[in-house]
């Protein structure tokens, strides 16, 4: 069961990080307009948000397999459909919007299921190397799709590349969907419950343990700053740096830090893993003060593989450590409402980092940014050790920690 979980997770980590490129380049055959490509990119992101509190009560109360099988089953559907379109010289915007947003609402149901069926099939001592290979597959996926889906795009046209997509998550749908798992512990509630009361048991849960509050808002903090820096960043890379070549280098040496990061989580002697998933996003500071330095090319690489390497390590501990935390029974919601703040900051920091940098300039805004980051993450820490009477646990930084492998 562990082997097809994690293929599936790969099948599903590899469709996933196509469909950007494939839906960019798609559009870019239709209009050269940003602000179409734009409305395309954000009908999967609103549906996503609105529908994540949904998700993550369904994934608390049915069997994760189901969950993830249709999701990648409805994602599969709708990339098919743009595929078919695209193979036959239909080229509307609308079509591109509306499966775009049934993507995002499949997205929504999937993502809070796939904590649940890790601590389902994965034995508690052999889940964080299952979330390193889960979050190299996922780092290693960000590299090979986009070249890729350029290359079919390219070679046969964009419809293939959807088509592709969707075979891939078809395969998917059916791997993850053979997996068998008991029958969700309801830990005592009514199985008659309604939504609402289902969404404010997953927040006490949540309020029980101040320590996941406070990183998960760390964790919004960094991904807000990240969507500064991924704005105004390429811009320095191509007016100071030496042109796109720059910015191509500075980004392959942030996914080979992530890389060596996720390989290094098990095996180095962590004591306090929470300590090290908030020291972790803390060391975005280091790009942010570089950009705002004017730094050189080889100084603003460095930083980046600094802080995507803490990135790397705060992955899987971070998955295994709430994994170990949380009751199964409110995983999902709980999770979601960390996939919630996740998914809305990047796009926010995206959308205002030009219209702020205009009022305060790059240098002001990068300082502040990296500040906030590090500042957020590192505050966190206080908090580790320290949960309510209510927690499962006298210490979450120590409990788990996991051992050199």
């Amino acid at each position: 069961m562990t082997q097809r979980l994690l293929i599936g997770r790969c099948l599903s980590a590899l469709a996933t990080a196509l469909i950007p490129t494939t839906l960019t380049l798609a559009v870019l055959r239709i209009t050269d307009d940003g602000g179409a490509l734009g409305i395309v990119l954000a009908s999967e992101m609103v549906p996503l948000l609105l529908l994540l509190p949904v998700g993550g009560v369904l994934a608390d109360r049915i069997r994760p397999e189901l969950v993830a099988l249709l999701a990648d089953l409805v994602r599969c559907l709708s990339q098919a459909v743009i595929a078919v379109e695209l193979l036959l010289g239909v080229h509307r915007l609308l079509d591109l919007a509306l499966l775009s947003a049934l993507s995002g609402a499949a997205i929504s149901f999937g993502s809070p299921a796939v904590p649940r069926m890790v601590v389902a099939v994965v034995p508690s001592q052999d889940r964080l190397r299952m979330n390193t290979r889960i979050g190299v597959a996922t780092s290693l996926s960000a590299v090979v799709a986009p070249a890729l889906a350029g290359t079919i795009t390219v070679a046969a046209g964009p419809g293939w590349a959807v088509a592709l997509t969707a075979v891939l998550f078809a395969c998917s749908a059916l791997t993850l969907g053979g997996i068998r798992t008991r029958a969700p512990d309801r830990g005592g509630q009514d199985a008659t419950s309604s939504f609402g009361r289902d969404v404010a048991e997953g927040w006490r849960e949540i309020r029980a343990r101040p320590w996941f509050l406070a990183c998960v808002l760390g964790h919004g903090v960094w991904h807000l700053v990240a969507g500064v820096f991924l704005t105004l960043g390429p811009v320095m890379a191509v007016q100071e740096l030496g042109g796109e070549a720059s910015w191509a280098l500075i980004v392959q040496s942030g996914t080979a830090g992530m890389v060596l990061g996720v390989f290094a989580a098990p095996r180095l002697p962590i004591r306090r893993p929470l300590a090290v998933v908030q020291a972790g996003a803390a060391c975005y500071l280091l790009p942010m003060a570089a950009l705002a330095a004017g730094s050189s090319l080889w100084v603003m690489t460095s930083a980046y593989f600094v802080a995507m390497f803490g990135l790397g390590l705060l992955s899987p501990l971070w998955e295994t450590v709430v994994a170990d935390e949380v009751p199964e029974h409110a995983l999902g919601r709980v999770r979601s409402f960390d996939h919630l703040i996740s998914f809305a900051s990047r796009p926010f920091g995206l959308a205002t980092a030009a219209p702020l940098a205009a009022v305060t300039g790059v240098t002001a805004l990068a300082l502040i940014g990296g500040a906030l980051v590090a500042a957020a993450n590192l505050a966190a820490i206080l908090l580790l050790g320290k949960p309510s009477k209510a927690s499962s646990g006298p210490d979450p930084d120590r409990k788990h920690a996991p051992s050199s492998q």
